[in-house]
């Protein structure tokens, strides 16, 4: 036979079998990815079996202090749910292997939330409306002003439907029932002033089609009204048109107590806010900045403070500052704040996206120069880095703003401490990524996992899907990143991953906006995976076999160990509380240490900055960076 006419018989041969050379080269690599020395030195992806009734879109996720992982839904990017109020909260259970469902009063779908130092976690904002693409619009519609002259008499109600008409007889009708103040007295020497009472409300054109856009400023006359009510109530809008309507944010706030299991109810937020960014001071408050009120607007800058020991909200006009939605906030030792860039999109394309360190108490904020690829800052990620006491930040990866097909492999590294602090290069990522996970881990280094380099998994350089399984974990002390076993779920939007207290990782979410061919609309992951590091692999782990529940800032703890002899480090890493690749709690925290016979000593740093108030996972690492189970402990 000649050489051709093999090659053509090999070929058919292959052809004909392509099914059991595939399934063979599958039982190859399962085979390979097993081997203990494999896994020694790539670790080890994992699915996790999911029942049926608990597969949610996971949209938020944080680890409790009772060591369960809470899983938001809420309507999870899915527009029948939010109509239908099928709003959805799943708790894990790591220990048990167990789902169990939580009541989600709300549509809590893109809230804010954080730790406070009780556990609790708060969660504020969420969805009020969802977006309507302008090729669903069918009526003008826009956001009507309600002016009240009148400083007498009571607020006044209009119910939904009400009719207001334009100069030249158009009409628009509330979507909602809006009360309007009175006008408001103001004396200045002599003279008294009136200042017209406000409030705001969608309404839309009584006719289907463009005859009822305006596109200018215009005054309204309220249908029915007459006399005195005719002048002094009227409505003002800047336009009405059939453009998009962006999501609308609530203004619901709970905190979610993780031994109750329950949502409870707080005060409301001053403001409507949707990707919303909330980060916890150093005397136990919480900050909510950035996002977009109940008519889609990004706040200009209007933030607010939760006073955590009355349970509510109250304007902070002293704490102006405008940033993109979702900004990447991380505190620093000396209660500071430090703005790494990071952000989720909504907002200018120009103003408020540099990084910087804002002074709180002053409300100051200084830029800091040097990050580049600066216009692709876009749904990346940062961290603070291990240790903490370090005040190094890294950002990792981003993209181009809005939906653009480009990302970068940058990542930067900026040190807090230096007098005049600049970011600096890092390793390129493998990979062009966005929406890629940051996870801390108790031996001082940085899993990064999942992501894609196009915008939602999609298209990137020509091909249709984007998503990334390579991952790797990035070494502080040598800045390098380390290659890791590579996923086998993609993660882009949406989508999370958490330390657990056993040392694992969990990874779910992802929101890709095309299927695999770019073609028809994608689905939301809900399978789960967890990762096992390499550390796990390397021999027995020690343990902490007992030990305070409480510890002081500025005080010694004993913990005793078996292990005492091979302890070489102890780390409290705060639990994640992420979503949109932001979480403003994330930290480890070197504790300096002392070994007996029978255990350590370790010793709490003092600054509030550094170690906030509230409940950490306490690991004990060995000489070859074997981390313990953790041990759930409260700083106070």
């Amino acid at each position: 036979m000649s050489g051709l006419a093999t090659l053509v018989v090999l070929a058919v041969v292959a052809v004909a079998n392509r099914p059991m050379v595939a399934a063979g080269a599958e039982a190859l690599h399962t085979y390979q990815i097993n081997r203990q020395s494999y896994k020694e030195k790539y670790g080890h992806w994992a699915r996790l079996p999911v029942p049926h009734g608990f597969r949610v879109n996971a949209i938020h996720a944080a680890l409790l202090h009772t060591g369960k992982v809470l899983i938001i839904a809420g309507s999870g990017n899915n527009k029948d749910a939010f109509e239908e109020k099928s709003f959805r909260t799943v708790l894990y259970d790591p220990a048990a292997e167990k789902f169990t469902e939580v009541p989600t009063p709300t549509d809590v779908f893109c809230a804010g939330h954080t730790f406070l130092p009780d556990g609790n976690l708060l969660v504020a904002g969420g969805t009020k409306s969802y977006e309507v693409l302008e090729s669903e619009i069918e009526r003008a519609a826009g956001v009507m002003k309600l002016k009240n002259e009148s400083p007498d008499g009571p607020p006044r109600e209009f119910a939904k439907g009400t009719a207001f008409v334009s100069a030249a007889g158009l009409v628009y009708r509330t979507r909602t029932k809006v009360t309007v103040p009175a006008a408001r007295k103001v004396t200045h020497g002599t003279h008294t002033m009136v200042h017209a009472g406000e409030a705001e409300v969608w309404v839309d054109a009584a006719v289907k089609g463009d005859r009822a856009v305006v596109r200018k400023p215009a005054q309204y006359t309220i249908e029915g009204l007459t006399g005195p009510d005719a002048r002094n109530l009227y409505g003002v809008a800047d336009k009405i048109t059939r453009e998009k309507q962006e999501y609308g944010g609530d203004k619901t706030s709970y905190e979610f107590d993780p031994v109750r299991e329950r949502y409870v109810r707080t005060g409301d937020l001053r403001d409507h806010r949707w990707y919303p960014t909330l980060i916890g001071l150093t005397g136990g408050d919480v900050i909510a900045v950035s996002g977009l009120d109940e008519f889609g607007r990004i706040l200009p800058g209007r933030n607010e403070r939760y006073l955590t020991d009355e349970k509510r909200w109250v304007a902070a006009p002293e704490l102006k500052r405008y940033f993109p939605t979702y900004p990447s906030l991380h505190l620093m030792a000396d209660g500071k704040v430090f703005y790494s860039g990071s952000n989720a999109g909504y907002g200018s394309d120009t103003e408020g996206r540099t990084p910087g360190i804002w002074d709180v108490g002053r409300n100051r904020f200084r830029e800091v120069p040097g990050l580049r690829d600066p216009r692709m800052t876009e749904t990346s990620s940062s961290v603070l880095l291990p240790p903490a006491q370090d005040q190094k930040v890294m950002i990792f990866g981003g993209g181009g703003i809005g939906d653009s097909e480009e990302s970068t492999r940058r990542t930067d590294i900026i040190d807090l401490d230096q007098k005049s602090p600049a970011y600096r290069p890092g390793p390129d990522l493998p990979r062009p990524a966005r929406y890629l996970s940051t996870v801390l881990l108790p031996d001082d280094t940085v899993l990064t996992t999942g992501g894609s380099s196009g915008y939602r998994g999609g298209m990137y350089r020509g091909r249709p899907r984007s998503d990334l399984f390579n991952s790797q974990i990035y070494q502080p002390s040598q800045n390098a990143f380390v290659a890791t076993a590579d996923s086998t779920v993609g993660r882009n939007y949406h989508a999370e991953a958490i330390l657990l207290p056993d040392g694992r990782v969990i990874t779910m979410g992802g929101d890709p906006l095309y299927d695999r061919t770019g073609k028809n609309a994608g689905t939301f992951e809900q399978r789960i995976e967890v990762f096992s590091p390499p550390y796990l692999f390397q021999g027995p782990r020690p343990a902490v076999t007992g030990g305070p529940a409480e510890v002081t800032r500025g005080a010694t703890a004993r913990f005793s160990t078996p292990d005492a002899t091979r302890i070489a480090s102890a780390r409290l890493l705060k639990p994640s509380s992420v979503t949109h690749v932001t979480d403003t709690d994330q930290r480890s925290v070197a504790l300096p240490l002392k070994r007996d016979a029978r255990g350590v000593r370790v010793t709490v740093p003092r600054k509030a900055g550094l170690v906030p108030s509230g409940w950490y996972m306490l690991f004990l690492v060995d000489e070859k960076g074997v981390p313990s189970v953790a041990r759930w402990v409260r700083v106070r």
